[in-house]
């Protein structure tokens, strides 16, 4: 009434349509003066959509996790979605309640780290027309799209670069056996001894939880053995971290007293000294890439579907390796 234009035209704007120059700014002038406020539970129920997309993670205070958000949040807020974030806190039976939560809330669209290979409640969602975005682990026989980062040759690149710089006994402290990205991490670390004929002793293998504690009671293990490692690869930023703070309780040195190899966040390899050498995962366009492709999904678009993205990693040399003379 204020504006004397037809609902029609009103709702045409409200909902993104293009609408005369003088009548968009009459309706955002009784708009700011009525403190009008879009009903988006109302709308919801009128256009089956609540412009919102459920995000279920393993850790809120997983720095790897975080930096996903941010980005895809920022892409989605462009195409006006807002997200509701969930932490399933690393366990299986939680991640079942989060995700039921998010269905019962009716996001349009689901963005999914899981904890495993396999999810009871997603094949259904999916028939059901809900785009379902898995990142960082594939999940087996699920029809969705998934975002990865190379893990095998990630880790195989790092082991690499310490075999040819004459190192042999080669820690290394994964995640999760029941996880995607510590298998492949693990795998590539496996292949990369076989190629140069080298054998795999398990007692360099540790199987950590991608926490700072795994990382620190881990490295100390290595430490402890009879016949400790010349050099250890540590598999995710917070085991990175956790490694980093038992080395320095010890008064170890990199690399005079052992080479080190960590994983994600430049910022922490800058800090300490020397600085370190770190596997740098594409966490940025990991999100960009997710959003991107959500997106695609909730406006019909099913072309290539589903989609299987896989980023490459880089390998920041550091200081924080050993030349060892065979």
């Amino acid at each position: 009434r204020d504006t004397g234009l037809s609902i029609a035209t009103i709702s045409k704007y409200l909902n993104g349509g293009n609408v005369l120059e003088d009548n968009k700014a009459s309706i955002k002038s009784v708009i700011e003066k009525l403190g009008y406020k879009v009903n988006t539970m109302a709308r919801g129920l009128k256009t089956n959509k609540t412009m919102t997309v459920g995000v279920l993670i393993p850790d809120l205070k997983n720095i790897f996790c975080t930096t996903i958000i941010s980005n895809l949040e920022n892409i989605l807020m462009q195409s006006g979605y807002s997200t509701i974030v969930c932490d399933y806190n690393q366990c299986k039976d939680t991640e079942s309640e989060k995700l039921n939560f998010l269905v019962g809330k009716q996001v349009d669209g689901i963005i999914l780290l899981p904890s495993g290979s396999t999810l009871l409640g997603l094949d259904g969602l999916i028939d059901r027309g809900i785009p379902v975005v898995l990142i960082d682990r594939a999940m087996e026989e699920l029809h969705c799209d998934t975002i990865l980062v190379d893990n095998l040759n990630a880790s195989y690149n790092a082991v690499e670069l310490l075999i040819t710089r004459g190192h042999r006994r080669i820690g290394i402290i994964c995640g999760p056996r029941d996880v995607f990205t510590a298998r492949e991490r693990l795998l590539g670390y496996v292949r990369v001894h076989g190629d140069y004929a080298m054998c795999v002793d398990e007692t360099l293998v540790k199987t950590g939880d991608y926490d700072v504690d795994s990382g620190y009671s881990l490295l100390n293990d290595l430490l402890n053995l009879a016949d400790p490692p010349t050099a250890v690869f540590v598999t995710n930023y917070e085991m990175t971290l956790g490694a980093v703070m038992a080395a320095n309780e010890r008064n170890i040195r990199f690399p005079d007293d052992i080479s080190f190899i960590g994983f994600d966040n430049m910022q922490m390899a800058r800090v300490v000294k020397p600085r370190l050498a770190i596997v740098m995962q594409p966490v940025e366009q990991i999100g960009e890439v997710a959003a991107n492709i959500l997106l695609r999904r909730l406006k019909g678009d099913m072309g290539n579907f589903p989609a299987m993205v896989r980023l490459k990693t880089s390998l920041v040399p550091g200081e924080s390796i050993k030349e060892l003379v065979l």
